[in-house]
């Protein structure tokens, strides 16, 4: 029977939050920087929300191999 010990839980409850915080932080930069890069080919086509947030939705899916390594990285620290 697997048992988690005290001390990986202790690692686990101080780990698991900072990582989940870092990750969307990250997360949130790089969606920044694809905004940035696409404005001037978003702006004026008279898209919806929902049109802009599928974008987006899709563009974070296709970000998140980036964000992740470096939210590991610096939850670690």
């Amino acid at each position: 029977m697997l048992r988690i010990k005290r001390m990986d839980l202790f690692i686990l409850q101080s780990f698991l939050p900072l990582f989940v915080m870092t990750f969307c932080i990250c997360l949130f930069i790089v969606l920044m920087q694809f905004l940035w890069r696409y404005i001037d080919d978003l702006v004026g086509k008279g898209l919806g929300v929902d049109v802009i947030s599928e974008l987006f939705f899709y563009a974070a899916l296709t970000m998140v191999p980036m964000a992740l390594p470096l939210a590991i990285l610096l939850a670690s620290l």
